[in-house]
């Protein structure tokens, strides 16, 4: 590494121990807001027990979700702003998906 790129790398990370030790503010945030899961629920027309099924996801999850106890993370948020976004997606793969039994 030449030393303009090693100055460089040690400015930022001085850069970083002043934002963290709140002397410094950083050059740029970004703010993930938590998806309306009982919003996207409701518009499904399902209960907790429906929509948690159609998710792949505990009862309780859902219901943590919905009451701000907890946060969906990682593919989760994602999972929530496809059907937020593209319901008919998650139709179509639920339906594909479903098993038929004969009595």
């Amino acid at each position: 590494m030449n030393d303009e790129l090693f100055a460089d790398l040690v400015e930022s990370v001085r850069e970083g121990g002043a934002i963290l030790r709140g002397n410094a503010r950083p050059a740029r945030s970004f703010t993930v807001h938590a998806p309306d899961v009982k919003g996207i629920r409701s518009s499904y027309k399902l209960s907790q027990s429906e929509f948690a099924s159609l998710l792949g996801i505990s009862v309780a999850t859902l219901r943590n979700w919905e009451q701000g106890r907890r946060v969906p993370e990682g593919a989760a948020r994602v999972l929530l702003q496809v059907a937020e976004k593209h319901p008919e997606a998650v139709w179509d793969v639920v339906r594909s998906n479903a098993v038929h039994t004969v009595e």
